[in-house]
């Protein structure tokens, strides 16, 4: 497998486990006790922290991405594997 191909799924990887992290941890401003803007939506989250995202994708997609490429060099699940399940 080239390294561009890892890259991708990388990439792939990462973009899925930010969109899963995105609702972990954050509040409302009605669950943090803090007064609204007027307007504001009663599901704004109030300490949105993306950095705490950016990590958290990195960290996850890179233990995906290696799981990935290490199934695909020792053969663990094949698609023949998949196959078979149906």
């Amino acid at each position: 497998m080239s390294w561009t191909s890892i890259l991708a799924i990388y990439f792939l990887f990462w973009v899925a486990s930010a969109f899963v992290l995105l609702p972990f941890g954050v509040k409302t401003h009605e669950e943090l006790g803090i007064e609204r803007v007027p307007g504001q939506a009663d599901s704004a989250p109030a300490n949105f922290r993306p950095l705490r995202i950016v990590v958290g994708a990195t960290l996850l997609s890179a233990a995906l991405t290696a799981l990935y490429v290490a199934n695909y060099v020792n053969g663990w699940i094949t698609t023949d594997d998949l196959l078979a399940l149906y």
